[in-house]
């Protein structure tokens, strides 16, 4: 993973851009362009692990551009769970659930991602506080359409779920 900075980018990357991408969407240019200046942009290669099973939690990432593999971990068992493309966020669950990473993640293609650790997203909401809470629902958006994936994919697997 090689840190660099958003005018050093191959991609368009301008808020014109990123306001395609469900995260970004309906943000202020404003602050769309405080993130990119003071979040951690990431260029991964294809493979790369961006990061691992158990890991801090303090941080989630958004793909500027490319594609990600999930595998999230149970027990002994390693399963791929997602695909995080342009504009999707990873890792904001764990960042906000306050809890260690619950998988593996993967760059399925070479990529450039947003980190944006729990310090930044802090001091989003007290320095753009009306971005914050678009940026707030777009993630909870986003969480809230993975929920439906995979619980239909439970259905489609008839996983029967024990109750104690």
């Amino acid at each position: 993973m090689h840190t660099v900075l958003a005018t050093e980018s191959e991609y368009d990357i301008s808020p014109a851009e990123l306001k395609k991408g469900s995260i970004f969407g309906a943000l202020s240019e404003t602050g769309i362009q405080y993130l990119l200046e003071n979040g951690v942009i990431h260029r991964v290669m294809e493979g790369e692990e961006i990061f691992s099973y158990g890991g801090q939690g303090n941080s989630f990432h958004t793909v500027l551009h490319g594609s990600l593999d999930f595998y999230k971990q149970h027990n002994e068992k390693r399963t791929r769970t997602r695909t995080v493309k342009f504009g999707e966020a990873i890792g904001f669950v764990s960042m906000i659930a306050l809890h260690e990473r619950a998988g593996s993640l993967y760059a399925l293609e070479d990529s450039l991602l947003l980190e944006i650790s729990s310090q930044l997203f802090s001091d989003f909401h007290d320095n753009h506080p009306f971005d914050f809470g678009i940026l707030l629902m777009n993630l909870s958006r986003d969480m809230a359409r993975t929920i439906r994936v995979l619980s239909n994919a439970l259905v489609e697997n008839d996983v029967i779920v024990k109750r104690n």
